[in-house]
């Protein structure tokens, strides 16, 4: 892989990043890059997978193809595979013949029946709450030498950094979300608390008990409650906290 190939890598990366809506999206386009930058340095074609581990969230998978996202979901939930043993040891693992090497047995026979004949596992840098691999499926053996281990590492550590990157931003994304969300049903409480407030000459107090008691009465969440009597006085769309662009 040529520095020119690298700089390309790099420049479509952020481009996906900068597009991107969500992690799954990011994973599949950086698999994508991935695979098409080991298969210029093997010559043979070349399928990736990635899976990302975050702290108290599910694994997320990505693709370059269907094939590379099921073999990568397979080795996960055996447990055992070299994109496993990779992102545990944090060093590059190779299966170099899946029909010779002992290692691995269930996991070998999956890429047997896919046609499958060697794999490799590089893992990402990412940060102390998070770790990823990628996982390159090749048709023949023979094909992930040094140079293409090594070419293999370089790409990971570009990748990691978009990658750690994009979860960032997506993570910040998803708090304010969160925020908004918290904020606008904070806004339809205190609403339907200044109706309840008026119409029975009541104070702030009161009308929050009130409103209160009618969600436990009605088993309705007490938002919904709240959104519902705003609606009917002002009108769908009243309770949401405005923003400027």
């Amino acid at each position: 892989m040529v520095d020119q190939d690298m700089a390309d890598d790099f420049e479509g990366i952020v481009d996906l990043i900068a597009g991107t809506e969500d992690i799954k999206s990011v994973l599949d386009g950086l698999t994508g890059f991935a695979a098409a930058s080991m298969t210029s340095t093997t010559g043979v074609p070349i399928e990736c997978a990635v899976t990302l581990h975050r702290r108290k969230r599910t694994a997320t998978i990505g693709g370059s193809s269907g094939r590379a996202a099921v073999l990568d979901r397979i080795e996960q939930t055996l447990g055992d595979g070299p994109c496993v043993e990779a992102l545990e040891s944090g060093v590059p693992v190779l299966l170099g013949d899946v029909s010779s090497d002992l290692r691995w047995p269930e996991y070998r026979s999956a890429l047997s029946a896919a046609g499958v004949a060697s794999a490799l596992g590089i893992p990402m840098k990412m940060n102390d709450d998070a770790g990823a691999v990628l996982d390159f499926f090749a048709p023949s053996t023979g094909c992930f030498t040094e140079q293409a281990v090594s070419d293999g590492l370089r790409f990971a550590e570009m990748a990691g950094k978009a990658l750690r990157l994009a979860v960032r931003i997506v993570a910040a994304e998803q708090r304010a979300e969160h925020l908004k969300s918290a904020m606008d049903t904070r806004t339809a409480i205190d609403l339907a608390c200044g109706i309840i407030m008026a119409q029975n000459n009541c104070s702030k107090d009161a009308a929050f008990g009130l409103l209160s008691n009618a969600s436990s009465t009605r088993n309705q969440k007490l938002n919904e409650l709240a959104e519902t009597l705003v609606d009917r006085f002002s009108g769908p769309g009243t309770a949401e906290a405005h923003f400027d662009d």
